[in-house]
């Protein structure tokens, strides 16, 4: 990717949409240098790497009344912890570079002098690590039935490291209760002709977001999907999901 000016940001904050209500998004991480220096140091500061910690900052302009808008769904975050998925001033598209973490939606600031455009602003303090990754499932596409994504060849995890899949579920239409449950699968090659489940997502019938990791052990597969089981009448979903390795 060269150098870029941002214009089509993608950001997903468990089930809302914010690209059309944010004007600017800033993803930082940061790991504590705690000082170890001693009499063997030879006259330098000597440091160690302590705690990670993340943050996600936005804002833009606000709108509320409806689960969709950005107070609305402002209040009912602040305080949870929740997946974010931010692009890299792209499309979203299943490939594009992805950043995505689970964040305590920390506090949220509205209003401003008479005349301006009301904004928003707010961050997310990370509980997870930052990952870098990719789109798995396009924000776009509409989902009616049963099925799998595409195959991307994110490579093998090794031990102590994780497969993270963060689901955000925009939109939820239909009858009988639609219900969509989306799984992570890995295989040895892009064909996926014996696929093997690694996460599976809490079954979901309402707009909202999820975000697993697996258990640290190694995993020599080296493509990875997201796939989803539909039910229900005349079910149809929006949703965008994320993977990475960290």
């Amino acid at each position: 990717m060269s150098k870029t000016i941002l214009t089509n940001v993608r950001t997903f904050a468990a089930g809302l949409d914010l690209t059309g209500n944010s004007n600017k998004i800033e993803i930082s991480s940061e790991v504590e240098d705690k000082d170890a220096t001693n009499y063997g140091s030879q006259g330098w500061k000597e440091v160690l790497g302590g705690l990670g910690s993340a943050e996600l900052a936005a804002e833009g302009q606000w709108e509320a009344g409806d689960p969709s808008k950005v107070d609305d769904a402002s209040w009912t975050h602040l305080g949870s912890v929740i997946p974010w998925s931010a692009s890299a001033n792209n499309g979203a598209a299943v490939g594009d570079l992805a950043y995505f973490l689970a964040a305590l939606r920390a506090d949220y600031k509205l209003f401003d002098a008479v005349g301006e455009i009301a904004p928003w602003s707010g961050t997310a303090k990370s509980s997870w690590p930052l990952v870098r990754g990719q789109f798995a499932h396009p924000p776009g596409t509409a989902r009616t039935a049963t099925g799998t994504g595409t195959g991307l060849n994110l490579g093998a995890i090794t031990a102590g490291k994780r497969l993270y899949a963060a689901l955000h579920v925009l939109s939820v239409a239909g009858t009988a209760v639609p219900t969509i449950t989306a799984r992570v699968e890995s295989s040895v090659d892009n064909t996926f002709a014996a696929p093997t489940t690694r996460a599976t997502f809490t079954a979901a019938t309402a707009v909202g977001g999820q975000i697993l990791r697996t258990d640290g052990t190694a995993i020599t597969d080296t493509w990875w999907r997201v796939a989803w089981t539909i039910s229900g009448t005349t079910p149809s979903f929006l949703f965008v999901g994320s993977l990475g390795i960290r």
